[in-house]
């Protein structure tokens, strides 16, 4: 079902110069942006959630990431306070990708090398299908550097396994380690969808092109197979030093255990050889 909103018109202002350029920055505010119950009467389409903005263009996405097009740093800033109640989970820190989109009516659909996007036109569908790549991107690159910083604490830990044969003895931090890894693969299989296509191009097969293009230039499908690789050596390995962890306290245990009895055995010897003394 298209969920783009036929009956809007593109911006004139699209047509009206021979070339125009506008700067896209997508943003990722937290875990997710809750978009229902948001009505406003300028919105072009509906999934994901776009609407104008001045001159420009917002396109928000539920998975907490929101592409701003066209605006001025004044409307970007007025934008994202507004977004503020509805941000769940908010990040400290905001991940942001930018990209420059060059309107040529006289040119087809295509990709610089310089990753200039140029299109014919700014229409919905175009804005939805270029908001989808730049909001995938950010939302990878933010995966990437949550799953690295998870590799930066296992590294120092299986150094130490391989030089000294020692095994951490925190498993709580290996049980979170294998929890971020099992958020990070539920945040991209069950909300991003990097390698799904948006809705709009069950309609206008006509942006295909576009899409795989931009696909293309932003890695999309490599980099999420990438990211689920490592997504997978981190929990293998999680779970390789908690299993040592626990063989090693079982150890300990056992260790623990046979010291009791053969205390509770000298202890037992004593007792005898003091009660035959005592009526010897």
């Amino acid at each position: 079902m298209n969920s783009i909103e036929t009956n809007t018109q593109p911006a004139s202002t699209t047509t009206a110069a021979p070339r125009r350029r506008l700067t896209a920055h997508a943003l990722i505010l937290g875990e997710r942006i809750d978009t229902l119950g948001l009505e406003r009467s300028d919105v072009i389409s509906t999934v994901p959630l776009a609407f104008r903005v001045g001159n420009g263009f917002a396109v928000l996405f539920r998975y907490g990431v929101a592409v701003l097009v066209g605006l001025s740093p004044i409307e970007e800033d007025e934008t994202i306070r507004g977004l503020g109640p509805r941000i769940i989970g908010s990040f400290d820190r905001m991940e942001d990708e930018s990209a420059t989109i060059e309107i040529a009516p006289d040119q087809d659909d295509q990709i610089e090398p310089s990753g200039l996007i140029k299109v014919k036109d700014l229409s919905p569908e175009r804005l939805v299908v270029i908001a989808d790549a730049l909001a995938k991107n950010v939302a990878l690159a933010h995966d990437e550097r949550e799953v690295s910083r998870v590799f930066d604490v296992i590294d120092p830990l299986a150094a130490r396994l391989a030089q000294q044969g020692r095994t951490p003895g925190r498993r709580g931090e290996m049980l979170k380690l294998i929890g971020q890894a099992l958020l990070v693969r539920h945040r991209m299989s069950g909300r991003v969808e990097v390698e799904e296509k948006p809705d709009v191009l069950w309609d206008r097969w006509d942006l295909e092109r576009l899409h795989a293009r931009l696909a293309d230039e932003y890695e999309l499908k490599e980099r999420a197979g990438m990211l689920s690789r490592k997504i997978e050596v981190v929990g293998e390995t999680a779970r390789a030093l908690t299993d040592l962890i626990d063989a090693a306290r079982a150890t300990r245990l056992e260790v623990a255990i046979v010291l009791l009895i053969v205390v509770e055995v000298l202890f037992t010897l004593y007792e005898f050889v003091k009660q035959i003394k005592l009526f010897g």
